[in-house]
């Protein structure tokens, strides 16, 4: 794979990833206090998809032995999600301590990736967006011991800041090729 198919995937698979979240948080925000179910499904969807994009991403950029650190996040992700299931019968607060978790693991994961990925441009959005999912994991295992009863609208936001840096590296990436592209010829 040459670096230009690399970005030309990465471009991709930002827009993607940041598509998918702006569409969950959209959802979360549409259902709020709707029917439990749907929120439900939601809530176990969330780390679900991050597990199957982690693997698919791992995959095409050289396989899972080549991107530990997606192989990692895609079991973490995985667990994320049957704990999101079993939390779901213990109470929004069980629920909001899973997500502080996973956000804790993700996030430095994320934060490794894109250290490995640095030269592939782009990645000081991924790096800053993995070092902000931890502490905002810190935030959610705060909230999950607190009084106030959290909700998915307490997530949300940090879906949206997954999206707003899956877009931001999607654009930088796209402005960098641009640049580097012969006059009258765009990637």
């Amino acid at each position: 794979m040459t670096h230009h198919t690399d970005a030309r995937w990465l471009r991709f698979y930002y827009v993607l990833r940041a598509g998918v979240a702006a569409a969950w948080v959209a959802a979360a925000f549409t259902i709020g206090e709707g029917p439990p179910a749907g929120i439900a499904i939601l809530l176990v969807a969330y780390p679900a998809w991050d597990a199957a994009a982690n693997l698919l991403d791992a995959r095409r950029s050289g396989g899972l032995r080549s991107n530990p650190s997606q192989a990692g996040n895609a079991a973490v992700s995985v667990v994320t999600a049957v704990a999101v299931a079993v939390a779901l019968g213990q109470g929004p607060h069980a629920v909001v301590a899973v997500f502080g978790a996973w956000a804790i693991l993700s996030g430095l994961l994320q934060l490794a990736t894109g250290l490995r990925r640095w030269k592939a441009g782009a990645q000081w959005a991924m790096v800053l967006s993995g070092a902000q999912s931890a502490l905002a994991g810190g935030f959610f295992l705060k909230q999950a011991t607190g009084a106030a009863t959290p909700g998915i609208r307490d997530i949300a936001p940090y879906a949206a800041f997954g999206a707003f840096y899956f877009l931001v590296s999607a654009v930088w990436l796209t402005v960098a090729r641009a640049r580097q592209a012969p006059v009258g010829r765009t990637a």
